[in-house]
């Protein structure tokens, strides 16, 4: 497992930290002893095809690379994608496709526009923010302070060049997509803008934001339909639309107990700045202006989710002007 925890004036390295292991079939965990007798014949044709389906759901499990947990809070409930959906037309190390800094954004102003305005309304001032696949940039709110920002990418050089990180590390998630080096309930936020369609293994990475998230937590996801299509997943080149894509990132937080039901997003209200036309216009005329503003500019898309907060504590999803995806 390679990994490589960095901070501005300090190198760390070894192994993680704080890593709950909460899969009952992980090295070292108790099994229950095999019954010494057998009641009856049907019992055993019973177990023989339990056994027999275990063993065949272990054996996908082990194919497509996920660590199946226990469908507790935060366990992976099942896989979403196959084998052939984790496929990339580029089968080189990650590290070698990402290993030359790009210091530049894949997506247009007005797509960052709607991400900095989500993550305004979303993330808490003075919280503790992830950013995952971060870059030279992390579009935070200029003016927002918060307690500790730490990024995670794939090349150290670009996120030495982010100024709101106040540390960072370098982690495949591809070939180690579970113990993070981070606590349990660390993050008020997990944020990730723009990489969800590159991730080989989405539920395990998942349940991994699941245990870093703080209780009442906010996970967002930002996408458009951008990409480089070599390494994206094949899942997501094959998806037909935008709103595909959108439910496949519903489907990996449903994979996961203990979030909140996820939020699809086509569009963020950006403040000082007039209604869209399509709001303004009637009828059909309205669905022609929506139409040019989705074609206009990168199409937005956000996918979020809270991290169950404690029975009887409220979640404060404090909502404001989204509009929920539509087909299309």
């Amino acid at each position: 497992m390679h990994s490589q925890g960095l901070q501005r004036s300090q190198v760390q390295q070894g192994t993680p930290s704080g890593v709950s292991r909460r899969c009952p079939c992980a090295p070292g965990a108790a099994r229950a002893p095999a019954p010494a007798t057998r009641a009856s014949s049907s019992s055993s044709s019973s177990s023989s095809r339990q056994a027999c389906g275990a063993s065949r759901s272990g054996a996908r499990a082990a194919r497509s690379g996920v660590l199946l947990r226990a469908t507790q809070s935060g366990g992976i409930a099942r896989e979403v994608l196959r084998k052939p959906d984790r496929t990339k037309v580029d089968l080189t190390d990650d590290r070698d496709f990402y290993a030359f800094p790009r210091l530049v954004t894949h997506v247009d102003d007005h797509f960052l526009a709607q991400v900095t305005q989500l993550y305004r309304e979303r993330v808490p001032p003075g919280g503790v923010v992830l950013d995952l696949c971060s870059s030279w940039v992390s579009h935070l709110p200029p003016e927002v302070e918060y307690s500790k920002v730490v990024g995670h990418g794939m090349n150290a050089a670009e996120l030495a060049r982010n100024p709101r990180l106040t540390q960072f590390y370098v982690r495949d998630l591809n070939t180690a997509p579970m113990g993070w080096e981070a606590k349990d309930d660390t993050y008020d936020a997990v944020l990730c803008c723009v990489s969800v369609q590159y991730l080989q293994q989405p539920e395990a990475v998942f349940s991994e934001i699941h245990r870093v998230l703080k209780p009442g937590g906010v996970a967002i996801f930002t996408f458009s339909n951008r990409m480089f299509p070599t390494k994206a997943i094949a899942a997501w080149r094959d998806a037909p639309s935008g709103y595909a894509r959108t439910q496949l990132v519903k489907q990996y937080f449903m994979a996961v107990p203990g979030f909140t039901a996820p939020e699809a997003l086509t569009q963020v209200a950006l403040p000082n700045r007039p209604a869209p036309l399509s709001t303004r216009l009637p009828g059909p005329l309205s669905t022609l202006a929506k139409l040019f503003e989705r074609t206009a500019s990168d199409p937005f898309y956000a996918v979020l989710a809270y991290k169950e907060a404690a029975v009887g504590t409220a979640v404060d999803t404090r909502v404001g002007g989204w509009a929920e995806a539509e087909a299309g």
